[in-house]
């Protein structure tokens, strides 16, 4: 497991280590620089001060060498699987002052510059993780190569608050373009997305691909021929000036729609990469690298940047689940059923089958739902493969292990049997009551709800000890999160099997207690039904929908609604009500309105990647709006009202130990909900607003941990 937020570690210093390399083809030789940190790939390297400063003074020694004719080139690469993954950021806590900030910027700059002066062709070359700080270090060589099964490559650091600050603001712009560079240092990062090593090579950001197998010969041979002129790369012209201000002009219209001004880190970016593309005079490498260091070190200093370390900390360590049982405990996995067909079930089915490679049984009701289900499956698999990420092998398995049937008994031969039925206690408990009668003891039964009590679900059965909440999200395929729900009598056999079946399928399990919509719908809900609301009283729907731009949320709330299904928010929302009171989660005529007329509640974006806007249609649904009047809520209230409860909430489930730390809110609500990272979930933003201080009496976490600290 990575450290945690709070605790702090000395640097694990990533090596850089030195030999020689005889070119072919009378080439000369090549210092070949490997960065390694000494421990496997699961704890890949990391740029921090002291691993900085020996790759500085490896890089002098070369640069000497250089000047007296014993070296004719410089390559760098890394450790198995590996080129390094960024900056230290375990470090970034010890950042007390704008001063060391500055300093963390300018130290990466001359130990890379060195790589620009080396007085003879330096290389690349990717063989694994380059992410960030790593990357950018591939950027500041003559030419790069990267391995073809390569794992993400990128720059993520708007992101996390940051901007790129050892030379990729400046070198990506002129390598592929002003548009491109958007993607490379603002869209991607958004997205969560890092570059495959082929869409880096079709993008331009390196030169040449080679497989695996021997990536490094390769490289190698090809470095030769590029040192021997017989191979000469192509630098594209710069941007003319007025397509640079159209292309940055659209983004800044962009960032304006989608960030609302939630965090610096985006403009910041926005603005160095626009400098680079169409430098005015004077600015040159060293003036924007100069600028880099500025805006690192303003970055640095604010509370979103640290948030969004906390969260990527988190993120990181969330693989191994708190409070899980003993993996041994877990059953073996041979045969998985799934009762139901629909959206859910389907999905479920295939990553089930994707990812365990197990024979997995689609049940339900009818033959016509079956092979609904069932074409789902084939219908995506086709998808898969059409666009290469899915070999036409692995698809017909694929295929062929998913199975349909009417049939109950069908099941009885399964180890895991997930529900996926229709959100009614009733109809759930019935599932389980049948199930009981035709799988055998061990079968482990776990249902899907989303807010329902998974221990009345359990309640009357034989043997409740084997229940347990898998709690998936949709889209199942790109969510990340998974809610393990432990009921009252859920057994740990049952929950460390549901935990098994959870990593295998590479998704991150949280443990939570089985408490009323859990942890993320119950927050979700809550902050919609504070907007609905508020609408109800009066303030109007674009008012309303607008409010909680200021906390850079993933999408607006009728958005939101729009996604997850205005019956499905309504159902949730009056299960809640029920189980939690009206008071927190009160009842809304206009939604229930919505529901039974079918009303649609946004438009179509305005271009692609912009939040799509409420309809104005949807007004009419609660009534007129009412604004100015006494009570009735303006933007700034709406906000106000949201934050309150949330806090008031937040309290309330640390309280009833639906998880164990707050900590674990705020990954469930980056992981299942899509809140950015600079927002570190929702415990850093409350206590930084001062709203946990202000509702509790309390901070939620401790001075430091996510902000920068006060004292």
């Amino acid at each position: 497991m990575t450290d945690s937020p709070t605790t702090a570690r000395a640097e694990r210093v990533t090596h850089a280590l030195v030999r020689d390399v005889r070119m072919p083809g009378g080439a000369g030789t090549m210092a070949l620089v490997t960065l390694d940190n000494g421990l496997d790939h699961t704890k890949p390297n990391t740029l921090g001060p002291q691993g900085m400063a020996e790759l500085a003074e490896r890089l002098t020694e070369l640069r000497g060498r250089a000047a007296r004719g014993e070296i004719a080139a410089v390559g760098i690469t890394g450790k198995p699987y590996v080129l390094a993954a960024g900056a230290d950021l375990l470090g970034v806590g010890a950042v007390t002052t704008r001063e060391e900030a500055l300093e963390l910027g300018r130290r990466g700059h001359r130990a890379y510059e060195l790589l620009h002066e080396a007085g003879v062709p330096t290389f690349a070359f990717v063989n694994g993780l380059a992410l960030g700080g790593g990357f950018e270090a591939a950027l500041n060589c003559d030419y790069r190569t990267v391995a073809a099964d390569a794992g993400g490559l990128g720059l993520p650091e708007t992101g996390l608050g940051l901007v790129p600050g050892w030379g990729g603001a400046y070198l990506v712009p002129r390598l592929v373009g002003i548009e491109k560079a958007v993607d490379v240092v603002l869209r991607r990062p958004a997205a969560n997305k890092p570059y495959k090593p082929a869409e880096a090579l079709e993008l331009g950001l390196v030169d040449a691909l080679f497989d695996a197998a021997d990536f490094l010969e390769q490289s190698i041979t090809w470095a030769a021929r590029v040192v021997r002129g017989e191979v000469t790369v192509p630098r594209r012209e710069p941007d003319p000036a007025p397509v640079v201000e159209a292309v940055v002009a659209g983004t800044r219209r962009y960032l304006d729609a989608v960030v609302a001004g939630s965090r610096p880190a985006p403009y910041r970016a926005l603005d160095l990469l626009a400098a680079a593309a169409a430098p005015a005079p004077g600015y040159d490498r060293a003036a924007a690298f100069a600028a880099e260091d500025e805006a690192l070190a303003d970055l640095l200093m604010t509370d979103e940047m640290r948030a969004g370390v906390y969260a990527f900390q988190l993120v990181s360590g969330g693989k191994k689940p708190q409070g899980a049982p003993d993996p041994a405990l877990a059953r073996p996995v041979a045969r998985v059923g799934i009762v139901g067909a629909g959206l859910m079930a389907a999905q479920i089915a295939l990553l089930v089958a994707q990812r365990l490679q197990v024979p997995v049984v689609m049940r339900d009701l009818d033959t016509e739902r079956v092979e609904k289900g069932l074409g789902f499956v084939r219908a995506t698999v086709d998808k898969l493969v059409a666009r290469g990420r899915m070999s036409p092998d692995a698809a017909a398995r694929v295929v062929a292990s998913v199975h349909g049937t009417t049939d109950l008994h069908d099941l009885a031969g399964c180890d895991v049997v997930v529900e996926a039925v229709t959100e009614i206690l009733s109809l759930k408990q019935k599932v389980f009551a049948e199930l009981e009668q035709v799988v055998g003891p061990e079968t482990v039964l776990a249902t899907n709800t989303s807010a329902l009590s998974v221990t009345e679900m359990a309640a009357d059965l034989r043997h409740p000890e084997r229940v347990v909440g898998i709690h998936f999200f949709n889209p199942v395929a790109q969510m990340p999160l998974v809610e393990v729900v432990r009921a009252e009598r859920t057994g740990d056999e049952a929950l460390a099997t549901a935990f098994a079946v959870t990593k295998k399928l590479r998704k991150t399990a949280v443990l939570v207690a089985d408490r009323p919509g859990f942890v993320v719908n119950r927050l979700l809900l809550l902050v919609m039904g504070q907007v609905i609301g508020a609408i109800e009283d009066g303030t109007p729907v674009e008012v309303a929908d607008a409010a909680l731009a200021p906390l850079g949320f993933p999408m607006p709330t009728f958005e939101l609604l729009d996604l997850v299904g205005p019956a499905v928010g309504l159902h949730v929302l009056t299960s809640l009500r029920e189980d939690l009171g009206p008071e927190r989660f009160p009842a809304s005529p206009g939604l229930e309105k919505i529901v039974a007329d079918g009303v649609r509640v946004v438009l179509d974006p305005p271009a692609p990647g912009l939040p799509k806007p409420v309809d104005p249609a949807v007004q009419e649904v609660f009534g007129p709006a009412r604004p100015g009047e006494p009570g009735v809520l303006d933007g700034p209230g709406v906000l106000d009202a949201v934050l309150t409860g949330l806090a008031a909430e937040v309290g309330r489930m640390l309280e009833e130990g639906v998880v164990a730390t707050p900590q674990q809110i705020d990954l469930c609500m980056i992981l299942g909900a899509g809140w950015g990272f600079h927002t570190g979930g929702i415990t850093p933003y409350l206590d930084r607003t001062g709203y946990s201080e202000r509702v509790l009496g309390r901070r939620l976490l401790p001075d430091g941990v996510a902000n920068v600290p006060r004292g």
